[in-house]
């Protein structure tokens, strides 16, 4: 297999100095978005106690040109705490605190997405939106190649690896688990995963999280799975489409309701939302991935479960249709829905925000408001 010198070095060797004691000390590992949009830095600095809350954590700084999202002539950018985790690395009482970053001005970076989000969702708080996102992800080699699969060939075509057993079905599955008790132990809402359709792709679900959460925990739970994958030598990417031919995507499926939706005789709430959505179909597909809707085209093709990318569908217990409503909440007449749009690397924030602006807001076209004076 292809993985990583790093992940080759003596880890009981590690632990001997991660046993030591620390004192009052402590240490918080800063975590923010780069300036690609998809991947995630960090920096750790050593606080005199433990913090007990966001507030406790001070603001710091980075280098913005070395993560393209500042230029080296005026390159410090700011790391504004917004939400604390347990750190599953290094225990308790240490810390992972997720960061938005602010430009040398104040202003957010192109890259923070959080920071229209959260007005957005501040706005709608009496609707209680619920979120919750099913990340879907492929193991790589350190070369490139899915882990797992023949170095000069591939696997049986699809059809046993989905929520497989057995090691001629599942690659990777000590992985998958590990970084499932990581994000429970973090305090990451993770409420599920299991093996995808692909041989080596896996999926873990966040939620249900009200609100600006659901990004929050998401992109948590996305550095907590690159992390993990760092000790064991492999890579997780989030490519929509990270094998050409008759094998299937990657997508971030989200599922959705409002208070309202979750009442009694909720469905025709989710019809009436599922409405707004069908009449702006263009703007969500240019939201939906980190390239304007370039990345989803290799994937929402009409095949392998994906509904076209030209085409707004929507249907009940149909995984072929942008918009599925499961089964149960037809038979119940309340609940959620499921939007398939969005793309594996989409950016959680920008997912959230576009469902609440068109089905909460009664945003239409491609256009956004901006809700500053608000």
């Amino acid at each position: 297999m292809s993985v990583s010198h790093s992940s080759k070095l003596n880890k009981v060797v590690r632990d001997q100095y991660m046993r030591l004691p620390q004192g009052e000390r402590v240490l918080v590992t800063y975590v923010w978005i780069d300036g690609s949009g998809e991947g995630v830095r960090c920096k750790t600095r050593t606080m005199d106690q433990e913090p007990k809350c966001i507030e406790d954590v001070p603001e710091w700084n980075f280098d913005g040109s070395s993560t393209d999202q500042a230029e080296g002539s005026n390159s410090d950018m700011f790391l504004i705490p917004v939400r604390m985790f347990r750190d599953p690395f290094c225990l308790d009482p240490n810390k992972l605190v997720l960061c938005e970053v602010l430009k040398y001005n104040r202003k957010h970076a192109e890259t923070n997405l959080r920071n229209t989000c959260k007005k957005v969702m501040d706005l709608v708080k009496d609707s209680h939106p619920w979120f919750g996102m099913e990340q879907e992800y492929t193991l790589l080699g350190i070369n490139g190649h899915p882990y797992g699969w023949p170095d000069n060939g591939f696997p049986g075509p699809q059809g046993p690896y989905y929520c497989g057993v057995g090691a001629d079905k599942v690659y990777g599955r000590d992985i998958v688990e590990s970084h499932y008790k990581a994000c429970i132990y973090a305090g990451v809402k993770i409420c599920g995963t299991n093996a995808e359709v692909m041989p080596s792709q896996w999926e873990f679900q966040v939620g249900p999280c009200e609100g600006i959460e659901m990004g929050d925990h998401l992109w948590m739970a996305r550095f907590i799975l690159h992390r993990v994958c760092e000790d064991f030598g492999v890579v997780a990417t989030l490519d929509p489409k990270p094998m050409t031919g008759n094998w299937n995507g990657a997508g971030c499926h989200t599922n959705y309701s409002t208070e309202d939706m979750r009442k009694e005789g909720g469905l025709k709430c989710i019809e009436a939302a599922i409405e707004k959505l069908s009449k702006r179909h263009d703007y969500h597909i240019c939201v939906y991935d980190p390239r304007g809707g370039r990345d989803n085209s290799r994937r929402l093709t009409g095949h392998h479960e994906t509904s076209s990318i030209f085409e707004f569908s929507a249907g009940v217990a149909n995984r072929g249709a942008s918009i599925r409503i499961p089964r149960q909440v037809g038979q119940d007449g309340c609940g959620y829905f499921e939007d398939r749009r969005p793309a594996a690397n989409c950016d959680p924030y920008a997912v959230t925000e576009a469902i609440v602006r068109t089905t909460c807001l009664n945003e239409t076209g491609m256009q956004t408001t901006d809700y500053a004076g608000k």
